[in-house]
């Protein structure tokens, strides 16, 4: 990877431009962008239209602690897969009968952006495809990784993780989970993503169905 000389970015269009200069270049097999939204689409609209290729979303949803919404306890896939972070059964609270409706009501969530989201564009094939995931920072990491196990048993030729910003060891958790990682800052004394941005406002739905229609309507190049 070559380097960058970078402590932050000006928002996610300006990190997905710089990702997408860390992956020009290579032997991409009729690539594909899946990005988490919110977020992350905004990540990888630039980085779509870089590399000539396809964008798509991979829906998957951090299950939150009781009373500590922002903290993680693990993430559920579309597929229903939920995975949890160690410790996650210590965590105040963290009953069965919590974690039971935590999923359901994520899993609601997931419904109701894949009926959006789908009304836009249908789902891109994974299968043979070199599959770039990608969003806007790597905090927990939760659900980075359900991403990656469903992407991954959907048999792509090769597995990229591309992000801006994570926390170094759960960059390295979503090593193991793919072929390939590129991300360009990995700072020891991370927080939060959002502090690497000069501007991070909240993406909503509507700017999602946006960018989606309109990587949608640009014309591709010839993929390899």
């Amino acid at each position: 990877m070559n380097a960058i000389e970078t402590t932050r970015f000006r928002d996610r269009a300006d990190a997905g431009r710089r990702l997408a200069e860390q992956l020009k270049g290579r032997a991409l097999r009729d690539p594909l962008v899946l990005a988490i939204p919110r977020g992350g689409v905004a990540i990888g609209l630039p980085l779509a239209r870089e590399l000539g290729a396809e964008l798509d979303v991979t829906l998957s949803r951090k299950l939150r602690a009781p009373f500590q919404p922002e903290y993680a306890l693990g993430a559920i896939s579309e597929d229903g897969h939920a995975t949890l972070n160690p410790g996650a059964a210590k965590v105040a609270g963290a009953t069965e009968e919590y974690l039971a409706e935590e999923e359901r009501h994520q899993l609601e969530e997931i419904a109701r952006r894949k009926k959006l989201f789908r009304a836009v564009r249908p789902v891109a094939p994974i299968a043979g495809r070199s599959v770039i995931v990608t969003d806007d920072g790597i905090a927990t990491g939760s659900t980075m990784i359900a991403a990656l196990q469903t992407v991954r048993a959907q048999h792509p030729h090769e597995l990229i993780v591309a992000v801006p910003v994570a926390a170094p060891e759960r960059l390295e958790q979503a090593r193991r989970l793919c072929d390939d990682a590129v991300c360009l800052l990995a700072p020891e004394d991370f927080y939060a993503v959002g502090e690497f941005y000069d501007e991070f406002s909240a993406v909503e739905d509507e700017e999602v169905v946006r960018m989606i229609r309109e990587a949608a309507t640009v014309e591709k190049p010839n993929r390899k």
